[in-house]
């Protein structure tokens, strides 16, 4: 069984920062993509950003320049930087990971839990 766990959500104001952690946990063989997603009030869930195994990142237009994406593969752990953030990313935010539990099987796609942020004006 693999657990994706979010942390690092809150509330902020807008020009802020906040920092978003995501564990991986549990029979893990490898983990090849993974990335962060939100679902807005009222919108669909959308790409927030994404990092390969190799380190390759891919962001949304609306955050570039102001969120970062990493990870540290020994620790299954993805992060989101957040910086100047704006009322309209406010959102719940999930972690995503593409993830195979042993040699040789398929890459299944598993979520976290969620995170709220909420960034007033």
């Amino acid at each position: 069984q693999v657990q994706l766990v979010e942390s690092g959500g809150g509330l902020v104001q807008a020009g802020g920062s906040l920092r978003l952690s995501c564990a991986a946990s549990g029979s893990i063989f490898s983990i090849n993509a993974m990335g962060w997603y939100r679902q807005g009030p009222g919108k669909q869930r959308e790409l927030v950003a994404t990092i390969t195994s190799g380190g390759r990142t891919n962001y949304a237009d609306s955050v570039k320049g102001r969120f970062t994406i990493s990870r540290d593969t020994d620790k299954n752990t993805v992060y989101l930087q957040m910086n100047s953030l704006k009322p309209d990313d406010t959102a719940v935010y999930y972690c995503n990971g593409e993830i195979s539990q042993r040699s040789g099987s398929f890459l299944y796609s598993y979520w976290g839990q969620g995170t709220q942020v909420t960034v007033s004006s």
